[in-house]
């Protein structure tokens, strides 16, 4: 709720106490934002839900609200409509004082958080000795753009990335390449990640038909876990190698992650065993070690058990969950532990949470959440392949973009007939390319399937990232074109006088909320849609008063004109930051 919608429910609220009497304190308003802008900018729905209650039409409860309510600072006089909503309109000056009073501020009414928190954000996690593609594009963007949110309301964040570095592949991939490529077990770099995969490939294959091979790969698995120097020399080889390689595209996306991985916590794994033992709740079945759980049951109806320890001793993976778990809430002191990943894990999640809250490890006031998200689609409908049905590859995914850019913009400049630097048509692919790619995916309500379409994410009509970079040059071009430098503005008045103008200015007063909902409910898609409609709002002022017009208009008309072009630009580059997307000067 922003600042203006607070105050508006604080007096509201005092309204219905003063009408109707203390046994109405904390009654909720219901107070909105009006859907049509004819009838005000908010409106307040109580007088409904309290005329069963009071015995009252509604209209003659709104009335008496009304006759109580003292908003004549913020709004025009309430007026009351159809059954009995009170509906409320913005003052021109109060709405021209907030923007005054934003203007000054770096981080343009938003407030920082009262009681910062510190909390985890786990996302990416791709696998070592496999290449990143699509299916981690969602979790590393997401997770990216919740923990810069999460960051930019000031909590302590700490961004995981839980890379799969340990288990029965290791094992596996190590024993074949004994046999087939020893260098790469005793020399840094002997492979690239290419052909890293490969091997993991035919070493699986090996695997699932050969059970002689099988067994050599558990003894390796069994050597790693005791620490044998060959074999954890070798592992950390791999492990480096592939973490070179996500590095790159970690760079090229412009995301920051702490590696964490399974690794890390398997020293505390036969702790979680037994202090589930200790508590009571597993169960030996078929030689495993299990905790039931409630409201999961398989094919046959039967209870479902979550499988901690194997009948062959080893662990899986909601055994190195729950350990994660118990350290990041006992050792990083985490409130909330935010988790990205696909939605087809939402089971997984709900199970080892569920192990948690039962053997009492998680405190009243920790929070756990998993994010999930749907799957990238091709335009064919299906999961997004390659033409020869391989999964795309993430790299490869995003050069793609930015070389489509780059063929765009070239079109654009000889249209144009613009000569621009080399390097400048580098920069402008790359931010564009990028940018479009991680818009396309957050703009999207992330638990849904989206289809993934180079041609409509570099579209620079509609809602994709360009249409949003190019709003932001726009404005860069006024600032040119009148050599004007915003920075010495200073705190000049801004007048609102033409509807444009204030239906801009209205939606500028808006970021607190947006930032704040998207604090609580995870979902960045909103915070798109914020940006889409304010850049839709400052193109019809813009086209309103066309950039000459702002320039050459008439003091304080023009000064006005460029604070609120200024603060479209502040809050536009903002809220694209908190996505991870660059702007650019020029396009």
């Amino acid at each position: 709720m922003n600042a203006t919608q607070e105050k508006l429910k604080v007096q509201l609220e005092q309204a219905i106490v003063s009408a109707f009497g203390a046994d109405f304190a904390g009654v909720d308003p219901i107070l909105v934002s009006a859907s049509n802008p004819k009838f005000g900018d908010y409106q307040a729905n109580v007088a409904l839900s309290l005329s069963k209650k009071l015995g009252k039409q509604p209209r003659a409860i709104a009335a008496a609200i009304v006759e109580k309510l003292d908003v004549s600072e913020i709004c025009e006089a309430p007026e009351i409509a159809g059954p009995g909503f009170i509906n409320l309109k913005l003052k021109t000056v109060y709405l021209e004082a907030q923007l005054n009073e934003i203007q000054a501020d770096p981080r343009l009414g938003v407030p920082a958080a009262k009681t910062p928190k510190r909390e985890i954000v786990d996302f990416s996690s791709p696998n070592i000795a496999k290449e990143m593609h699509v299916g981690h594009l969602r979790s590393t963007i997401i997770g990216d753009s919740i923990a810069r949110i999460l960051e930019f309301i000031g909590h302590d964040v700490l961004r995981l990335n839980h890379v799969g570095d340990w288990g029965t592949q290791f094992g596996m991939l190590i024993a074949y390449l004994r046999e087939v490529y020893p260098d790469a077990l005793t020399t840094a770099n002997a492979l690239d990640i290419g052909d890293l995969v490969s091997f993991y490939r035919k070493a699986k294959l090996r695997f699932d038909a050969d059970a002689a091979f099988q067994e050599t790969a558990r003894q390796e698995v069994v050597r790693l876990q005791a620490g044998a120097e060959d074999t954890l020399h070798a592992w950390k080889l791999l492990c480096e190698q592939s973490r070179r390689e996500f590095q790159i595209i970690y760079d090229l996306l412009d995301i920051k992650l702490i590696e964490r991985g399974e690794s890390f916590y398997n020293p505390l794994l036969s702790g979680v065993v037994e202090d589930l033992e200790k508590s009571g709740l597993l169960v030996e079945n078929q030689g495993a070690k299990c905790v039931f759980l409630e409201g999961f049951t398989n094919r046959e109806g039967e209870p479902l058990p979550l499988i901690v320890q194997k009948s062959d001793g080893g662990y899986n993976y909601a055994t190195t969950d729950l350990a994660s778990l118990r350290y990041r809430i006992q050792q990083d002191e985490a409130k909330r532990i935010v988790y990205v990943t696909d939605s087809g894990q939402g089971n997984h999640f709900a199970q080892f949470f569920q192990v948690a809250r039962k053997a009492g490890w998680i405190p009243d006031d920790v929070e756990l959440v998993h994010v999930p998200f749907g799957l990238v689609l091709g335009e064919d409908g299906k999961k997004f392949k390659t033409r020869s049905g391989d999964t795309v590859r993430l790299r490869d995914l995003l050069d793609e973009a930015v070389s489509r850019a780059h063929a765009d913009l070239k079109s654009r400049l000889q249209e144009e007939e613009r000569q621009e630097t080399e390097e400048f048509i580098n920069e402008v692919a790359r931010v564009v390319g990028i940018s479009a790619v991680k818009y396309a995916d957050l703009s999207q309500n992330r638990t849904s399937n989206y289809i993934f379409s180079y041609d409509k994410m570099l579209d620079f009509k509609g809602n994709t990232a360009p249409y949003m970079l190019y709003a932001y040059a726009r404005i860069q071009g006024i600032s040119r074109k009148g050599d004007i430098n915003f920075e010495e503005l200073g705190n000049n008045a801004v007048l609102l006088q033409h509807e444009t103008e204030l239906a801009l200015a209205k939606y500028l007063l808006q970021l607190d909320e947006v930032i704040s909902s998207v604090e609580q409910d995870l979902m960045p898609n909103r915070l798109c849609e914020y940006l889409y409609e304010l850049s839709k709002k400052f193109n019809q002022f813009y086209d309103r008063h066309q950039g000459v017009q702002v320039l050459e208009a008439q003091e304080p008309q023009r000064t006005s004109r460029l604070v609120l072009c200024d603060l479209t630009a502040r809050t536009l580059k903002l809220g694209l930051s908190l996505l991870g997307i660059q702007v650019l000067e020029r396009m």
